[in-house]
């Protein structure tokens, strides 16, 4: 194995936990937003704003920092990054009330939005085009991990010892992984292209237009927006769900989702990132339309998990995992492809342009949204009923009705992928054209 070989996967592993950490210090406020909504006195809306305005200036703050990614050391910025969210992220077990509590978790939102784009770069620089997409899903497998983790530990050290100790115990692994980082040696820009050449941008022109000029990737921002709009309502809200609707403890809940959202998620990887390598290989839009045929199917079993009656809980859980698997394809496929369509020196600029669509226009207004959309379809519940005082029986009506979004919200994401799907040929042409 050659030093360039043992540094490509000395990276990736480093990365793969760095992510699993971001997701699992992201997901605490989820897993825990019901004993931190009742000892604040927050409705739903106002435990889906505290996720909108973590994601708001994640997305906002990724811009500079993408391109940033462009220009500067990016093990640097990544270690700079984790350490600062991991300190908010125990900050934010000091919280006395709704204000500091938000406060804590947009500072974690600063602190992470440093590392997706720079991470993303390495990997485009440290693999070629026709390994990337599993060495993407082997990053982002951190995403499904963390879920998993997240929910098993936060919900029991929740149980056990209150929700502040989750976020107490966050923090230590991820000053560890902010030193690891300063040990991965920084390929060049451009290494693992054919043709170096590529990496080079139009000259004299705006990188955030030469991003924007690309037609792919306006269908896959407007995928990102749908998809992260569904990924983080049901994030936030399916715990709540489970615990109000269906009637069972924090424990078994998060046990449910974290086997649920979680690890069927890590399947969804594995097998996106395999069979989308190989279907790149046979034709360019392999795997978006790999991405998009996924969307097609996680959205009934969405729709089925949410007719189940109260208290099938092993059949909702089913069919979640099952809608899980589908959704994670999207991950090593789209994120992958995103690469083929952008030069190298600009692919963090590019990253950052999409998730700040994808945070601000999708993630941020999911759980709002779905908070009050279930907030109304309580109060329409309890009016119908002829009482005035809102009870936990309303509120698992508004959240189950309100939650029926997000079936809808998958079958219109498939199709902005077919979209993709059909111009990716071109714009892959088109960049090695420039190349050339």
């Amino acid at each position: 194995m050659t030093v360039e070989q043992r540094n490509a996967r000395f990276a990736l592993a480093v990365l793969f936990a760095i992510n699993f950490m971001n997701f699992f210090d992201r997901q605490i406020a989820g897993v825990l937003s019901e004993p931190i909504r009742a000892e604040f006195g927050m409705n739903f809306e106002q435990v889906g704003w505290i996720s909108t305005a973590f994601t708001i200036i994640y997305a906002i703050i990724g811009v500079p920092l993408g391109r940033l990614t462009d220009g500067w050391s990016r093990t640097k910025l990544i270690s700079i990054g984790v350490t600062f969210w991991s300190a908010l992220t125990a900050a934010s077990g000091f919280a006395v009330g709704f204000w500091s509590y938000l406060l804590t978790r947009m500072g974690v939102g600063i602190g992470e939005a440093s590392c997706a784009p720079a991470g993303q770069s390495l990997i485009g620089d440290l693999y070629p085009a026709e390994r990337r997409a599993r060495a993407m899903g082997i990053f982002m497998m951190g995403l499904p991990l963390g879920l998993f983790a997240s929910y098993i530990l936060s919900g029991i050290i929740g149980a056990a010892w209150g929700w502040r100790a989750a976020f107490f115990v966050a923090c230590v692994p991820g000053l560890i992984l902010a030193g690891l980082t300063l040990l991965i040696r920084e390929p060049a820009r451009g290494a693992a292209e054919v043709q170096v050449a590529a990496a080079a941008a139009p000259s004299g022109r705006s990188p955030y237009l030469a991003v924007l000029s690309i037609p792919t990737l306006w269908w896959i921002i407007l995928s990102g927006m749908l998809f992260n709009f569904h990924a983080y309502a049901v994030n936030i809200f399916q715990n709540p769900f489970l615990q109000l609707f269906h009637e069972i403890g924090l424990k078994q809940a998060s046990m449910l989702s974290a086997l649920s959202l979680g690890l069927a998620g890590a399947i969804g990887l594995v097998v996106g990132g395999s069979l989308g390598d190989r279907l790149r290989v046979k034709r360019p839009n392999g795997r978006l339309l790999l991405a998009a045929i996924a969307m097609l199917c996680a959205g009934p079993c969405i729709f089925i998990a949410l007719g189940r009656p109260k208290g099938d809980v092993n059949t909702f859980a089913l069919l979640m995992a099952a809608s899980s698997a589908c959704t994670f394809v999207y991950y090593a496929t789209v994120y992958s492809a995103i690469q083929d369509v952008v030069p190298p020196r600009l692919r963090g600029t590019a990253v950052s342009l999409y998730f700040l669509a994808q945070y601000v226009l999708g993630a941020s207004f999911g759980p709002p949204i779905m908070g009050r959309l279930s907030d109304h379809f309580a109060d329409s519940a309890m009016l119908a009923a002829g009482v005035s005082e809102m009870t936990s029986t309303f509120r698992a009506t508004g959240l189950h009705t309100a939650m029926y979004i997000m079936p809808v919200l998958l079958l219109v994401c498939a199709g902005s992928l077919f979209g993709a799907a059909s111009t990716v040929a071109k714009d892959m042409g088109r960049r090695e054209g420039v190349a050339a």
